[in-house]
């Protein structure tokens, strides 16, 4: 297999699943997504992440963060919610309430990282996991494997990819390894790269090759993950809405080009849905 036989990743596979709202909803139909943060001194990734899950299309995002984490994260955000946790039975509480949560960004490389992404697994409706929610399971990837039972959307890069799924890089063609990795886990998998592939336990591979060498930047992979975890929250199919995620990221950066930081990202994401909009059937 060679990511010349996968499907190219276009509007037109996806665009007629977006979930746009209804003339009778209200934010609590759009849907509600968690994003876990890491502690005090790491916090902007998912502030990153929960912005562009907003601007997406999630009617409420929400920040869960531990207590130390509460007074830097509401000094920074308006329009998303905070609500801290200091276990991983409470933030299972917090994800119960979602209709999506993404974590790992900034959270930290530890036993607590690995318990809140098991809690976060076992009771959100839909999960991204993404930086160091994977790389917390290097050696222990069972448990991770074990705990996907709800749509799930891995986000790694190769560093991350090695971790999780090692050897299959080493062994096989990207393509391959990110397929093999998507029946393993049971999981969609997204491996990023100027080339980024995306992949589902049921063997449909995607290529997206709609990039931009400006997404080299700190921060922009978080953006992504973001993106995705919002359509998902709104109730698009795991696989679409990573598909999806994938090619507007790479738009926005196109848009944007020379300059970009992740924050523009997002704040760019307004003029592209309007033009998704006027071409909705």
């Amino acid at each position: 297999m060679t990511s010349s036989t996968a499907e190219t990743n276009h509007p037109d596979l996806w665009l007629p699943l977006w979930p746009w709202p209804e003339p009778d909803g209200h934010k609590h139909k759009r849907g509600a997504l968690g994003v876990v943060t890491g502690p005090a001194a790491s916090t902007g990734a998912a502030r990153l992440a929960a912005r562009a899950g907003l601007r997406i299309g999630a009617g409420l995002a929400t920040l869960f963060c531990p207590p130390s984490a509460t007074l830097v994260n509401a000094a920074h955000e308006t329009a998303v919610m905070i609500k801290p946790f200091s276990t991983p039975d409470a933030l299972a509480e917090l994800a119960e309430g979602t209709r999506g949560v993404l974590i790992g960004p900034a959270a930290g490389v530890n036993s607590e990282t690995r318990e809140n992404t098991l809690a976060v697994l076992r009771h959100a409706g839909t999960s991204v996991l993404d930086a160091d929610a994977l790389t917390v399971f290097k050696d222990r990837t069972d448990d991770l494997f074990n705990a996907i039972t709800r749509p799930s959307v891995l986000t790694p890069h190769d560093g991350e990819f090695e971790r999780v799924f090692p050897g299959l890089l080493d062994q096989y063609t990207r393509p391959e390894a990110t397929v093999i990795a998507a029946a393993r886990s049971g999981s969609i998998v997204l491996l990023k790269g100027s080339e980024t592939l995306i992949a589902a336990p049921d063997g449909r591979l995607t290529a997206n090759r709609h990039a931009s060498p400006f997404l080299a930047t700190a921060g922009s992979g978080d953006v992504l993950a973001g993106m995705i975890a919002g359509l998902m929250a709104q109730g698009m199919d795991a696989y679409r809405a990573a598909c999806a995620g994938a090619w507007c990221h790479g738009e926005l950066a196109r848009r944007i080009g020379p300059g970009l930081i992740s924050e523009d990202l997002a704040d760019a994401l307004p003029a592209l849905l309007s033009e998704f909009y006027a071409r909705r059937a």
